[in-house]
């Protein structure tokens, strides 16, 4: 229920009476596992090597939350044994092990399928099997850091804090975003395609709205008095107080049934950014690994701080682009509880337990603060990129043809795939990391950009994909030849 939250720009520094919580230049921090990388490299591609997780026949995965497509030939091809740079973050390692990480991440959780349990049973045993999941333990720490450990040099928490400094922290956060219009939420309304836009960006939160609150959930369990028994408050609601009909995934369902999406946990697999991965990866990460507890109630008390303001003007966006068919109450809801839940975290959560466990604890929780703002800012920028480019397909194929004309030797590295593809062959989506020309020689290419998103490229027709961008393709005709050269910067 985080997903997007449009947070102050984080290449600035955020100061308070208390300190400042600076952003620096990132180093190479390493991930400690006792397992020498080339064998963690090794049980990373047997991982990936699961059938569950291998290419799909169709670009929406109908009712069948187990099959996650991963790219085997990125985790074969990349090396994941040191942290990106944030300038890494959209390309094709960060995708194959966002996804990697988020299918480890959720064997903890259950998912069953709306009907016939039967025809999927194997699939279930599968997901859940104990080989699958021991393999998911093994390369965990060599991907959080892969993934995450650009955060733990970016940020510096710096300064003396105190209880009353962190108050006036999150105040400042608050403040600003209530003044914003939510720069997604714009990008959307000022689309080409405003109703394509709004389902992209439906799609990118459905990945954590219809597990609503179950990363968080992960610290509910335990001891630790006052502070685990507010948190549970918070769970509480989410989960609709035992009533299924006002959980919050289930209103979150019927916004996707009026709007025309499925409602099944992740059949839009295929088109989760990068930046979604990451967002919602975010969160686990911080509160599956409890040593990262006080990380976790810093990010969780500004997620439901800034929440309230997001789904007002979500509902507002919804409104103006599908008018009086879409059910918002999702969002009109959370505008209503989540100023609420806001306070609990902060007054409830934080302030108990700065005062339990003394100052020290500080750092961590303004850390998870700051953190949570620089990964939202990350996939704020992946999905206006995704949203600019799947607008200008027309562009592209335009621009493809002025390159293909002028001569490629002026543009392109040189020839790097030349590849066939077959009407019904098994798709998948992917980026790259650098941008690139794709020439159709024979056939017919669908180029596709998202859910309802693609392009027909014919035979002697070309498209520029860009650096970053989510995109998949398949044949429309029996068969396509097409070849992809890099282009240089």
């Amino acid at each position: 229920m985080r997903e997007f939250l449009h947070m102050p720009n984080t290449a600035e520094s955020h100061s308070t009476a208390g300190g400042v919580a600076a952003i620096n230049a990132p180093s190479t921090p390493t991930a400690v596992t006792g397992i020498a990388p080339e064998e963690i490299k090794r049980y990373m591609q047997l991982y990936a090597a699961n059938p569950l997780f291998g290419y799909h026949d169709k670009w929406i995965i109908s009712d069948n939350p187990y099959r996650r497509p991963i790219d085997q030939q990125a985790v074969t091809r990349h090396d994941f044994s040191r942290p990106l740079k944030r300038e890494e973050a959209f390309g094709s390692s960060a995708l194959a092990a966002q996804r990697m990480l988020f299918n480890v991440y959720e064997t903890d959780f259950v998912f069953l399928p709306e009907k016939d349990f039967a025809a999927k049973r194997a699939d279930f045993e599968s997901f859940y099997s104990n080989e699958n999941k021991l393999l998911g333990e093994l390369i965990r720490p060599t991907l959080e850091t892969h993934l995450f450990g650009f955060l733990e040099e970016e940020i510096d928490i710096s300064g003396k804090w105190s209880a009353a400094a962190v108050e006036s922290y999150l105040r400042h956060l608050i403040e600003n975003h209530e003044r914003s219009e939510i720069d997604i939420l714009s990008a959307v309304l000022s689309s080409l395609d405003p109703e394509k836009a709004a389902l992209t960006l439906l799609i990118q939160v459905a990945g954590d709205f219809l597990t609503e609150s179950s990363s968080s959930a992960r610290n509910l369990l335990g001891k630790f008095g006052l502070v685990q028994s507010e948190l549970f408050k918070i769970a509480i609601d989410d989960y609709g107080y035992g009533v299924h009909k006002a959980k919050h995934s289930t209103l979150f369902e019927s916004t996707l049934e009026t709007c025309g999406l499925a409602t099944e946990a992740h059949a839009y697999w295929h088109f989760y950014l990068t930046g979604s991965l990451a967002l919602n990866n975010y969160y686990h990460y911080v509160c599956r690994d409890h040593s990262k507890f006080f990380r976790a109630i810093g990010a969780i008390a500004v997620g439901e701080s800034l929440f309230a303001h997001t789904c007002r003007k979500f509902s507002e966006m919804l409104r103006a682009v599908f008018g009086n068919r879409v059910d918002t109450y999702y969002f009109d809801e959370h505008y209503h509880i989540d100023a609420h839940h806001g306070r609990m975290a902060t007054e409830n959560v934080v302030a108990p337990a700065i005062a339990k466990y003394g100052d020290s604890v500080i750092p961590e929780i303004v850390r998870g603060m700051e953190e949570l703002q620089s990964i939202t800012s990350l996939a704020d920028d992946d999905f206006m990129a995704q949203l600019i480019w799947a607008d200008d397909l027309e562009g592209q194929r335009t621009a493809a043809s002025r390159i293909h004309q002028s001569g490629l030797s002026q543009d392109a590295e040189s020839r790097i795939t030349t590849a066939v593809l077959r009407k019904g062959d098994p798709i998948s989506t992917r980026a790259c990391d650098a941008d690139s020309l794709w020439l159709v020689e024979s056939g017919t290419l669908e180029l596709v950009a998202g859910h309802d998103r693609s392009i027909q490229i014919e035979a002697g027709e070309g498209i520029v994909v860009l650096r970053g961008r989510l995109h998949g393709a398949s044949s429309v005709s029996p068969e396509c030849l097409y070849h992809v050269y890099e282009l240089k910067d």
